[in-house]
């Protein structure tokens, strides 16, 4: 639950020395890179039918004192739909994304969310889409919200080391924030008891299946 918690790997193994269980961050890290992307991956082919609203936004995330930009699909519910690290911030990065949110998810959305950024609109165009445009700033609070723990995460580890560390972390993270999603928007305190034991039982559904892959590849 290290990408959950945004937990470093030092706090994971202080975590369970208090439990008895002895070993190093270096372990932790190294099992976070061979099995997160493999959990991702499960959590993804496992989730429900995602929304036809898609909003759009991009942030900019330095490392190593350059520039890259981290583009976010998600739907009307708060669900992630899809993360990608690029360095340009134009009508072809927003292309690449949009193309891999179609290719991905197989449909066109109903309607498309974006602020007023002119990239998505000219990669609108370009993709030949024949869907609801709406470009206001306002409109796109979940997308921007999204960003969040990704910040959180760059404060805590003192900025990523690079866009690959960046794609594999933030890929990983809201694939599991997605899971765990309905816990937080329960109306009443037995609905969230119910939703969290629904989430807790789907994670250790996809982490059994995802190590065994692992182990066995």
């Amino acid at each position: 639950m290290r990408w959950r918690a945004l937990m470093l790997p030092r706090m994971v193994e202080e975590l369970l020395a208090a439990r008895g269980i002895e070993l190093t961050y270096e372990t932790v890290r190294r099992w976070s890179v061979k099995f997160g992307l493999c959990i991702a991956q499960r959590i993804r082919s496992t989730a429900l039918a995602k929304g036809d609203k898609w909003h759009l936004d991009e942030v900019v995330v330095t490392s190593n004192g350059k520039k890259h930009w981290l583009w976010r699909a998600v739907d009307q519910h708060g669900a992630v739909l899809d993360v990608l690290v690029q360095s340009r911030r134009d009508r072809h990065a927003a292309g690449r994304l949009m193309r891999k949110l179609l290719k991905k998810h197989g449909r066109s959305p109903r309607v498309l969310i974006a602020d007023k950024l002119r990239s998505y609109a000219a990669a609108n165009r370009d993709l030949g889409l024949n869907v609801e445009h709406r470009q206001h700033k306002g409109l796109n609070n979940r997308a921007e919200n999204s960003h969040q723990p990704t910040r959180v995460r760059e404060k805590v580890m003192r900025r990523f080391k690079s866009a690959r560390h960046l794609q594999r972390f933030t890929s990983v993270h809201d694939q599991v924030a997605n899971l765990f999603m309905h816990c937080r928007y329960s109306a009443n305190a037995q609905d969230k008891r119910q939703a969290r034991t629904q989430a807790f039982d789907a994670w250790k559904t996809v982490t059994s299946g995802s190590l065994q892959d692992r182990l066995a590849s």
